[in-house]
């Protein structure tokens, strides 16, 4: 890859990527660049890989928050139970407990509900202590007090996360109190070893890790450029000869799915409390950051059409250096953008070799350039935007689209609610979607609780544990049974390293235990949104720690297996209820994914609509596009195979709906930003609208039948004499029409051409006499049937036929001074005006 550096009259400019600032006196920086973070637009770091992998750095964070509270919750419960009088083991259970269940149940955006919810922990821990200690004598009680607490989970969960957090606290007393034998005259001390374990964690987080939405969110944008840079350098790699460039290519497309997964948790955090309150600053960022990333999918697509041709030398340096170029210029002189655009159009027009047969290389390499003169325009607007508010505003304000769910996109969630919801109705069916998830923790729980209990006697609450696991976070058999096997595997591999990490510590070393204990924890933590199996792999080889302070090092293994066991049993079981009571079946959550997916597309048509017939509308395009890419990911959550496969070999018809609508979202995210057509769409938006609703109402009753009218037919008709292609914005129109068409036509609709007068020809054309300088004449039209279409009069002289659909035609010519000719017209084609000259002689 070219590397040569760009010449001091150009500068160099940036793709959205920075690198080192250079010096003000060759290039002075202009008063906004200063306003930008250094962290977004400062030069490359070493650590710019781990913004690529975890945006925002949300899983670092999560990894550092169990890291802080677990060794500020064992050291406090170690030091109150001491100074309490208690047991060390009890006093630091209690504390690792809450420290572990506040870690990742408590992730607030602001200091005021951190502190509301830190500090209600001992609250519900308290009050179902005690109750445990007291009916622990009693196993029959004991056991269904267990799964009382379990229905109360999912009670609660739907009261959000404080609710959640509730639950969870008073499930967990339960189990502590069943699995420690505990006087209730201890638990008053108890009550103060929970109470100071919070007040710590407060301190601590608050010191520590403290919420910065902010700061989160421009660490999320510092993701963006690098993403970006990623992408123009491994463009620029692609477009050099040799054996690296498939694999450029393959770069570029990771690259490209990086970037959209980095704009959709921008728009997902600009909706967050502290940054809502600032809504038209926020719409300017979205708009910006949403042009850019239209530029650089541009670029990205560009470079791989054109890595199929051959591109003359000359060009092809010219296209290499400026995207290097882009790629290591500084982000703050995004201007310099444009003469590296204006040089590779002029090499597009002096390079020599190209020839009429080229005119694919020419345009993309026209196209690029273009794309980097957009890229600048966004770049720089977003480095003017920095840190304020913009003077003028955006004229609408922000309004959120895009759900996250444990800081990502959001996968099955919101079409699984939705499915839900529905189930509910008037009258009593109105507590059916309340009592769906109680329901089934407690069918659950009744059956897995007496086989746990005939299988391992001592531990059967290891059973409940995985009832909860396989209940909480899952929204579909398929994703149940994936973390079943996750929660498998990693038992399995946490057992195996924990052992190893016993037997090489050996007993009595208690520091290096608990060391052992938090780190497994903590990168488990860091690691769970990549992969569920590596947060259970930290657990078990944490709890391995644990057990061995009680456990007999060769009876470790055993243990291990009937934790296993009861674990999967439990899993098990509770995917059976799942589908057995108030079912709510994977197929009915792609069908609702997918009419998500269509009501988007809907709802960025009718705004479009609306803004082309009033441009000073209150619409707001790009955020319609933002939620049709969001509807898009939920949709590929809801299709993803319960063994995570490539695209390409998840099936042909997974594969073809994800192709077809990843086809139509590009479309329908350039359409959001083209000029307003130069002629009238309102039949083509009623026509494509209509279609939308007929294929929503095939996809969501499962009826056969159906008609998707294409409006290509119509688009083509609006094409304007003498141009071969009509504007940017029907293009697309017409793009995303055929990709959906394609889509219904693999749902088994029937898929025709639009007939309706804007598919009509006009036929024009000049009337001669050799022997009359004015020869008025009359031209008759009649169609292959003889029946009379059209009758026009000459005027000067030229005559105009207009409202023809296609088909062979006869023309009759007459005039005063001549008799009447008889002529054939031949119309192939619709869209497009006709000329035919008449020559009146005789």
């Amino acid at each position: 890859m070219s590397t040569h550096p760009p010449a001091p009259a150009t500068g160099p400019a940036p793709s959205g990527v920075a690198s080192g600032p250079p010096g003000p006196s060759a290039h002075p920086e202009a008063p906004h660049a200063r306003l930008l973070p250094g962290r977004v637009g400062g030069p490359p770091r070493w650590w710019d890989w781990a913004l690529a992998l975890d945006p925002g750095l949300g899983r670092l964070q999560t990894g550092w928050r169990v890291l802080l509270s677990m060794i500020t919750s064992l050291t406090v419960g170690y030091g109150l139970s001491r100074a309490l009088g208690l047991p060390a083991v009890l006093g630091m259970t209690v504390g690792g407990v809450l420290g572990l269940v506040s870690a990742f149940l408590i992730a607030e955006n602001t200091r005021g509900r951190l502190a509301r919810a830190l500090l209600w922990l001992p609250v519900p821990f308290s009050a179902a202590l005690p109750v445990s200690a007291a009916v622990r004598p009693y196993r029959v009680a004991s056991m269904c007090l267990l799964v009382v607490g379990l229905v109360l989970v999912m009670v609660l969960a739907r009261f959000g996360p404080l609710g959640l957090l509730s639950g969870t606290l008073i499930f967990v007393a339960l189990l502590v109190g069943e699995m420690i034998p505990l006087p209730l005259a201890q638990c008053g001390d108890l009550f103060g070893v929970a109470v100071g374990t919070a007040v710590a964690l407060l301190a601590a987080r608050l010191l520590l890790c403290p919420p910065t939405p902010r700061e989160d969110l421009l660490r999320t944008q510092r993701a963006f450029v690098v993403e970006a840079r990623r992408i123009t350098g491994a463009a620029a790699t692609a477009l050099e000869p040799g054996a690296g460039r498939a694999a450029a290519l393959r770069r570029v497309h990771r690259a490209l799915r990086g970037l959209n997964t980095t704009t959709l948790i921008i728009d997902g955090r600009l909706a967050q409390p502290e940054l809502a309150a600032d809504p038209e600053a926020a719409e300017l960022l979205h708009q910006y950051l949403f042009d850019a990333e239209l530029a650089l999918h541009g670029i990205g697509e560009a470079v791989t059409a054109l890595a199929r041709h051959e591109v003359p030398d000359p060009l092809r340096r010219a296209l290499v250096e400026g995207l290097v170029i882009a790629r290591d210029t500084p982000l703050g002189r995004a201007d310099a953008l444009r003469p590296v655009a204006v040089r590779i159009r002029d090499r597009v027009a002096d390079t020599p070799g190209l020839t009429a047969q080229d005119d694919a290389v020419r345009a993309l390499a026209r196209r690029i350039g273009d794309l980097l003169d957009a890229l600048a325009d966004s770049l720089a607007s977003w480095l003017r935007l920095g840190r304020r508010t913009s003077t003028s505003g955006a004229s609408v304000p922000f309004q959120p689209t895009v759900v996250l769910e444990n800081g990502r996109p959001a996968g099955t969630g919101p079409a699984t609610q939705r499915v839900v919801t529905a189930h509910g109705g008037r009258g009593l069916r109105r507590i059916v979607p309340a009592l769906r998830a109680p329901l089934q923790a407690a069918t659950a729980g009744a059956i897995t609780l007496p086989i746990a209990v005939a299988v391992n006697p001592g531990r059967h609450y290891w059973g409940l544990v995985g009832v909860m696991v396989a209940l909480l976070g899952t929204n579909t058999t398929r994703e149940r049974l994936r973390k079943l096997g996750d929660r498998a595997a990693g038992t399995v591999v946490g057992g195996v390293l924990g052992v190893a990490l016993l037997r090489l510590i050996g007993p009595g070393h208690v520091l290096w235990t608990l060391l052992v204990i938090v780190a497994g924890l903590s990168i488990g933590a860091a690691c769970m949104q990549r992969r569920y199996a590596y947060l259970v792999v930290g657990l078990v080889a944490a709890l391995v720690q644990v057990y061995g302070l009680f456990t007999p090092y060769d009876a470790m293994e055993r243990l291990l297996v009937d934790r296993l066991a009861d674990n999967v049993l439990g899993m098990l079981v509770a995917t059976v209820c799942c589908l057995l009571i108030l079912p709510v079946p994977t197929r009915k959550v792609t069908r609702e994914a997918v009419h998500g997916y269509l009501s988007a597309v809907e709802e960025l048509l009718d705004g479009l609509a609306e803004r082309w017939r009033d441009p000073t509308a209150a619409v707001r395009p790009r955020g319609a596009a933002r939620a049709v890419e969001a509807a898009l990911h939920q949709v590929d959550s809801a299709y993803r195979p319960l063994v995570r496969m490539p695209r390409g070999t998840r099936g042909r018809s997974a594969d073809t709906v994800l192709g077809l609508l990843g086809t139509a979202t590009r479309h329908a995210r350039s359409l959001a930003v083209a000029p307003s057509p130069a002629y009238g769409t309102g039949r083509i938006m009623e026509v494509l609208t209509s279609s939308l609703r007929a294929l929503d109402h095939r996809v969501t009753t499962g009826e056969h039948g159906g008609t998707w009218t294409r409006v290509g037919p119509l688009v083509s008709a609006l094409r304007p004499a003498g141009h071969a292609r009509p504007d940017r914005a029907l293009c697309e129109l017409a793009s995303l029409d055929q990709a959906l068409a394609a889509f219904a036509q693999e749902k088994g609709m029937t898929v025709v051409d639009a007939v309706g007068p804007d598919t009509l020809v006009t036929v024009r054309g000049a009337v001669r006499c050799p022997e009359h300088d004015d020869c008025e004449v009359s031209v008759t039209v009649l169609d292959d049937r003889g029946t009379r279409r059209a009758q026009v009069r000459s005027a000067d002289g030229g005559y105009t036929v207009t409202g023809l659909p296609r088909g062979a035609y006869t023309l009759i010519v007459s005039s005063p001074a001549h008799p009447p000719r008889a002529q054939s017209l031949l119309i192939r084609r619709s869209g497009h005006d006709v000329r035919h000259d008449i020559t009146v002689t005789g």
